[in-house]
């Protein structure tokens, strides 16, 4: 028996459409993990980077330390679960005294609730807009080798953190999110080399009655190639870094 249904007047000109498809009762639907909301901080320990930079202006020079935490999300594409790194968490350490630590502090928080809820790259992109009424502020260099002019000290603190995150590996070299895939690999092959290190996980060791005296170290894990257009070398994880074996660059400096 055909079910009757009651017609729907439109009183406005169609300009398009399409058909409802409804997804399989056993399908998963996709989550990012770029733009999963995280509502707080999850128990256990993270990775952190601590910044130092120094700001010079006309009114002097001024020290900040900042920290960036990094979260591992999950989440799932076309089916497939995997996971990144990413950044979570911004704060400024206690004992910087100067009269403008409420407003960093400020700032950080600011950038910690960006960043969990997944608009981290334009909130960073409206701060280095900020200008202020006392004049440049001069941090970092180009990659021409030319010092970078900032229109406020807000700005500058953004710029130096995209350049954190750019060596991280998260941000491009135009302060935009690398795509997730390229993430996720970068992530699992992070992961790889962390977990057959000892210090990152105390089980892994030589098997009992191994001979140990002849035992040659097992090679790094590649990560990436030198962007360095005339050596091109392979590139490892030490110290945390990728770095070049063959001219020694590091993505941390």
């Amino acid at each position: 028996m055909t079910k009757k249904t009651t017609p729907t007047r439109i009183d406005q000109p169609i300009v398009g459409w399409s058909v409802f498809r409804q997804a399989p009762a056993n399908e998963v639907a996709d989550v990012d993990p770029l733009s999963l909301r995280i509502d707080r901080r999850e128990d256990g320990s993270w990775e952190s980077v601590t910044t130092k930079i120094t700001l010079t202006s006309a009114s002097g020079t001024k020290t900040i330390y900042f920290v960036i935490g990094f979260g591992v999300v999950c989440g799932r594409q076309q089916g497939r679960p995997l996971c990144i790194e990413r950044p979570l968490e911004f704060f400024v350490p206690a004992g910087q005294t100067a009269a403008e630590h409420q407003w960093v502090s400020a700032t950080m928080r600011t950038l910690s609730l960006a960043a969990r809820g997944g608009f981290l790259v334009k909130a960073l992109a409206d701060l280095r807009k900020v200008s202020w009424d006392r004049g440049p502020v001069w941090y970092g260099r180009s990659r021409a080798g030319k010092g970078m002019v900032h229109d406020s000290e807000v700005a500058a603190i953004a710029w130096a953190i995209q350049q954190e995150l750019t060596k991280r590996g998260f941000l491009d070299e135009r302060g935009n999110e690398r795509p997730l895939a390229v993430l996720a690999e970068h992530y699992a092959r992070t992961r790889q080399y962390r977990d057959a290190l000892p210090l990152d996980n105390p089980h892994v060791g030589p098997e009992p009655g191994a001979d140990t005296d002849d035992a040659q170290p097992a090679p790094l894990p590649v990560v990436d190639r030198c962007p360095d257009a005339g050596c091109r070398g392979e590139m490892v994880m030490k110290d945390g870094c990728p770095t070049c074996l063959d001219c020694g660059y590091s993505k941390c400096g």
